[in-house]
């Protein structure tokens, strides 16, 4: 199966390049909508085993096989359509027409009074073309002939030369009102693209996040395994020393219900790591028509960053300038600025003036009717045409909606600007809380283990109890987590920072073909 849209699959930075799937052109022009730098040679889809797959790959393959992707891929395609649909109001038309007229009739002669028969044929063809333009002009020329027979008249045919251009005054005058759906149709689809661009990104972000999400549940389950480890050693160590009576046996069921609960503890983060297993798995999709058992080994590094944010200012202007929602936003305010220009006119009268130039050749003979058209006779038609509503009402009422829906989509992309800084000023914020999480629970982590280490030392000498080792112990494998979880936190709030500046598509290498910057 082919997929539907151009998806170039590979990734700047990736162990091995993988395949991209065929794509389907949706235009003229070869021009892919989904780029991905460099760019292999392509072959039907990205089938790839999940047994060593870093976070690259798992991009990759969600820009390859992701089925939600497939499906969004096609509106820019449809939308390309409609400034082509809207273009052919201008394009010539070609028209003909043919008639057929029989006749039997009785008429009196007005002189002598008396009554006589008359019967006659006619026919005429007519073919011509015609066209509107932009400026509000319609042109039409044709050309025309009629065959007339009677029993009382001679048998006479008519060639005839017509042009006829009519021009609007007011109403429907000039390129800015004709071409206004056109100029729509082409912001519809360039607003479809940053549409696309928001699903790439959020599909990307969303694909980064469940694969830190995966691997720090896998690290997890590492830690919780050499705890429940951990903790059988300690109960065997203290049900040898209740058995040589160098403890009592109330000391063992503390280290029992420490082996409980870290086996409990065990169980939730397998049951954490499967969920987060089959949402990564969903993402990427390395086999289409399979189903989501696939198993999966992450194999990038979970580290975080020690470079703190200096830069909140620069990355709000990024923000304005590259989130593709604001971008979209601007686009439907110029859509409806064209639409005040349209409704505007419309309040106009129709005002027409038209001009009319004919020749005609009349012979018994069709060839001779035509070479008469060379002669001296033509007939020249002018004039005006009006007409105008009274009262005007759905005019008016149209042009009053198109204006606040203009006042609307302006306060829109001021109300949003707003909210793209709040957004990435609340995402650089998260990021520096991570990163200080970071050293501070390392720090906890690094002290929580001499805690450890002087609870059973203080054991050992009987001044402690097996429970409050355990508690120790407890609050050792707390800290561990808590350290491993604010590192996949830090790499986390690093891809919503990314994707509240809009940036993260360059950061990873790729584009979408019309959105390379916000106008």
């Amino acid at each position: 199966m082919r997929a539907p849209l151009p998806l170039v699959a590979a990734l700047a930075g990736c162990a091995a390049p993988l395949p991209a799937p065929d794509l389907v052109q949706a235009r003229a022009a070869p021009v892919p909508l989904v780029e991905v730098t460099p760019t292999p040679a392509p072959t039907a889809t990205v089938a790839v085993s999940l047994a060593a797959l870093t976070v690259e790959q798992a991009v990759l393959l969600s820009l390859s096989n992701n089925r939600d992707l497939q499906v969004r891929s096609l509106t820019p395609v449809v939308a390309g359509t409609f400034q082509r649909i809207e273009r052919g109001a201008f394009d010539p038309e070609v028209f003909a027409d043919a008639v057929y007229d029989r006749e039997r009739a009785s008429q009196v002669a007005r002189a002598t009074g008396q009554r006589f028969d008359v019967s006659g044929e006619s026919s005429s063809i007519r073919l011509g073309v015609r066209e509107r333009l932009p400026t509000g002009t319609e042109v039409e020329a044709a050309l025309a002939h009629t065959l007339d027979v009677s029993n009382r008249t001679p048998r006479q045919q008519q060639a005839r030369l017509e042009l006829t251009v009519t021009q609007a005054l007011l109403r429907g005058l000039g390129p800015a009102v004709n071409l206004a759906a056109v100029r729509q149709a082409a912001l519809e689809e360039e607003a479809s693209l940053y549409e696309l661009r928001a699903f790439v990104e959020a599909l990307i972000a969303n694909t980064e996040l469940a694969y830190w999400a995966y691997v720090l549940a896998t690290e997890e389950i590492s830690v919780y395994v050499g705890s429940v480890e951990l903790a059988r050693q300690e109960e065997q160590d203290i049900l040898q020393r209740v058995d040589v009576g160098l403890l009592p046996e109330l000391e063992l069921a503390a280290a029992r219900a420490e082996v409980a609960l870290r086996a409990q503890a065990l169980i939730d983060a397998r049951s954490r790591r499967e969920a987060a297993r089959l949402s990564l798995v969903r993402l990427v999709r390395p086999d289409p028509g399979g189903a989501l058992s696939n198993p999966v080994t992450a194999v990038s590094a979970l580290e975080a960053s020690t470079e703190p944010l200096d830069d909140v200012d620069e990355r709000c202007q990024l923000g304005v300038l590259y989130r593709p929602d604001l971008a979209e936003a601007r686009i439907r305010l110029r859509q409806g600025s064209l639409q005040t220009v349209v409704t505007r006119n419309g309040l106009l009268p129709r005002l027409d003036v038209f001009v009319a130039l004919g020749k005609t050749g009349f012979d018994s003979r069709f060839g001779d009717a035509v070479g008469a058209l060379g002669g001296p006779t033509y007939d020249v038609r002018a004039g005006l045409s009006l007409g105008y509503f009274l009262g005007h009402r759905a005019a008016a009422a149209a042009d009053v909606a198109a204006r606040a829906s203009a006042q609307q989509a302006a306060r829109a992309v001021e109300n949003m600007a707003e909210l793209v800084e709040l957004e990435v000023r609340l995402a650089a914020n998260e990021v520096e809380r991570a990163r200080a999480q970071v050293k501070a629970s390392a720090t906890t982590r690094d002290l929580q283990a001499e805690a450890v280490v002087a609870e059973k030392e203080r054991f050992e000498v009987g001044a402690g109890t097996a429970l409050q080792v355990a508690r120790a112990q407890r609050d050792l494998l707390a800290s561990q987590i808590a350290a491993l979880r604010a590192v996949a936190d830090h790499r986390s709030a690093l891809v919503r920072l990314y994707q509240a500046e809009g940036t993260l598509l360059a950061r990873r290498g790729i584009t979408v073909a019309g959105t390379e910057l916000a106008r």
